[in-house]
């Protein structure tokens, strides 16, 4: 698959040629949707909790006699039935992470990469080298090359002059190589790979 790749500027900067294992696959949504199914359920706080029967504070003293009174026959306030009782099978702080295979996890960021090429919203830059870090120039190149929603991957490391520029722009997230995934690609309408955030990935993806 061959590309052609621009600059920052809207300017040409030829083209390159793009691994058909890894960017020209036919996306498969079974396969994505159990990726970000994995990254969502990974990421889950799991911080719910409720107090149990031997969590609620009250006296353990029987709270009326067993027999004569024509009610049931409790011995404790903190049963569930009873207001401010104790929750029975309540949820309790745990993690909701599960397994996932790493080469089916590397075969759904395939297919994610594939998806935007198929699709006609991925995009290859030269570099994001700027000269500067000011937002202002920044937002001016985006509505220029027709920025709404991106995610700019770049290569091991993220121009630090690009990173602060776009860090106050609403719509364009930036990422090293090794932070692409599968939900932050399909939550974008567009991607944007340097050249080298392209030789990152088919290094990793081969």
């Amino acid at each position: 698959m061959k590309l052609d790749v621009i600059k920052l500027d809207a300017g040409k900067s030829g083209s390159i040629e793009l691994a058909d294992e890894i960017f020209g696959l036919e996306p498969r949504a079974d396969i994505l949707h159990r990726v970000v199914r994995w990254q969502r359920a990974k990421a889950q706080a799991g911080t719910h909790s409720t107090l149990g029967r031997s969590d609620v504070s009250y006296s353990t003293k029987k709270i009326y006699r067993q027999k004569g009174t024509g009610g049931a026959r409790h011995g404790s306030r903190k049963a569930p039935i009873f207001r401010k009782g104790g929750v029975y099978k309540g949820p309790t702080p745990r993690s909701h992470a599960h397994d996932l295979p790493k080469k089916f996890r590397a075969l759904g960021l395939k297919h994610a990469l594939s998806s935007k090429a198929a699709t006609g919203n991925l995009i290859v830059l030269e570099n994001v080298e700027m000269a500067g870090s000011k937002t202002k120039d920044l937002a001016k190149a985006a509505k220029e090359l027709g920025w709404k929603r991106v995610l700019v991957i770049d290569g091991a490391e993220v121009n630090e002059n690009f990173a602060k520029a776009a860090r106050n722009i609403e719509g364009i997230d930036v990422l090293p190589s090794m932070g692409a995934n599968v939900y932050d690609i399909l939550l974008r309408d567009t991607l944007v790979i340097t050249k080298a955030g392209i030789e990152a990935l088919e290094a990793r993806l081969k």
